[in-house]
């Protein structure tokens, strides 16, 4: 992206955010069954036309922290780092113009992928990884998970699993539930069946899915972060994209860098 698309980018990602543009998020009271918001013809997202049997880099099989919980809520506080991991949903114009945000800052990020968003845009699943960056599973739909039924939450965890599968070669390192913070003992039991040691929950919202404002998801999260903090964030809103330079920048200042959750905890 040169210069230019990348201004033009973050200015229509400022619009968009201060007019309150809503896209899929984590919000548990929106439609996600809706589906990932598609977009007009165009180019396609980074990554689309790479070679997926010689990728940059390789992705990553379920992390295993020994002497850590099943439930992963924050890292070692005695370590200057932090993860910053996202909902992976949405435009994907948005979600490549973050993850270059990032990679500029040399940030690395952890993505939780929706199945069905991979389904419609599976070329972002090597996008992510040729970054540098991590990808893990949110569930196939974004349903409730933890209200499910034991077979149909099953379903939703291994659904996406084999999405990353198919395009990655492994499962992904994390699995977070969808709609929720923290997994009931029963979706803990079922991730570690389909394959992931832990659940991987977050110690601090950013609340970006609520679409405040990219002022405001900056402010939020730099006024609670700390070290080994694990923030919870969304790929496919304006204002999030908007907001990571600032926030990254806010870490540097505070001497707290960016790196993916296994890099974090392990």
């Amino acid at each position: 992206m040169t210069s230019l698309d990348r201004r033009s980018v973050l200015r229509a990602a400022a619009s968009a955010a201060a007019a309150g543009a809503l896209v899929t998020g984590c919000d548990p009271h929106r439609d996600e069954d809706s589906g990932p918001v598609r977009t007009a013809a165009g180019p396609s997202p980074a990554g689309a036309g790479r070679d997926r049997q010689a990728p940059a880099h390789v992705a990553r099989p379920p992390t295993r922290a020994p002497g850590l919980p099943v439930q992963i809520e924050h890292g070692p506080r005695n370590r200057r780092a932090v993860a910053l991991t996202f909902h992976g949903a949405g435009d994907p114009r948005l979600a490549t113009a973050l993850l270059g945000e990032a990679e500029r800052a040399g940030a690395r990020i952890t993505v939780l992928a929706v199945g069905s968003w991979l389904d419609d845009q599976p070329a972002m699943a090597r996008r992510i990884l040729d970054g540098g960056h991590e990808l893990g599973n949110h569930t196939l739909h974004h349903r409730n998970v933890c209200a499910l039924p034991a077979a149909e939450a099953y379903a939703e965890i291994i659904g996406c699993a084999d999405r990353l599968r198919r395009l990655t070669g492994t499962i992904g390192s994390w699995f977070r539930p969808s709609q929720t913070r923290r997994a009931t003992d029963q979706v803990a039991a079922l991730a570690r069946r389909a394959g992931y040691p832990h659940v991987l929950s977050y110690d601090l919202d950013s609340l970006d899915a609520t679409d405040p404002g990219a002022p405001a998801v900056q402010r939020t999260v730099l006024e609670a972060v700390g070290p080994g903090s694990i923030v919870s964030l969304h790929l496919g809103h304006a204002g999030t994209v908007a907001a990571l330079p600032p926030i990254l920048d806010g870490l540097r200042r505070r001497g707290l860098r960016a790196v993916t959750t296994t890099e974090l905890v392990t």
